[in-house]
């Protein structure tokens, strides 16, 4: 079979173009990133991280396809030994109706029992507090990537951009000098 295709001709579906869709796709090919909180990187230490699945209507799931949603202001609650996303912004969908979700309504989490115990200790220690970090979809599913996190302080948040600006130099001169030698 040559690289030319006739008109009736079967092409597989892996090989067809994808279709639209707001959000953007990893290079792993399995995540699909709708939203990120890169605001809770530069405000917070993180400590440890956790995958939840999520609780959502219809509607949700395709204002979340849409790549639609924002994470700026949410944070995780642990309740009744279940753990809550709160204040995360899913827009509601256009063509939705009179079934259409609240927007920032909150929302459970799907983490295993060691793992919620485990978050609602270490939350109540001085410091420490539960964000979430993106959402996106695996496999088809909504999820949650949440973060133990500790505050930094403001002199942290100066040191970090510091360092990255550090860093980012460094590269920079690393590149050039490679050019360079080159004889670019």
């Amino acid at each position: 079979m040559g690289s030319t295709m006739s008109k009736g001709m079967y092409v597989p579906k892996e090989s067809q173009p994808k279709q639209g869709g707001g959000a953007a796709k990893a290079k792993d090919g399995k995540r699909k990133i709708v939203a990120q909180n890169k605001k809770a990187r530069h405000d917070y230490a993180i400590v440890d991280t956790y995958e939840a699945g999520l609780v959502l209507t219809g509607t949700e799931v395709k204002s979340l396809r849409q790549g639609r949603a924002s994470l700026t202001d949410g944070f995780v609650q642990i309740d009744g030994g279940e753990a809550w996303l709160h204040n995360a912004h899913i827009p509601e969908y256009s063509q939705g109706t009179w079934t259409n979700h609240t927007v920032r309504r909150k929302r459970k989490l799907l983490l295993h029992r060691e793992e919620i115990d485990k978050l609602a200790s270490k939350s109540e220690e001085t410091g420490h507090t539960i964000v979430p970090l993106a959402l996106y979809f695996k496999d088809g599913r909504a999820k949650a990537e949440i973060a133990l996190a500790r505050g930094k302080k403001e002199y942290d948040k100066r040191q970090t951009l510091r360092e990255k600006q550090d860093r980012r130099e460094s590269d920079r001169a690393i590149a050039a000098a490679k050019r360079k030698q080159r004889g670019e």
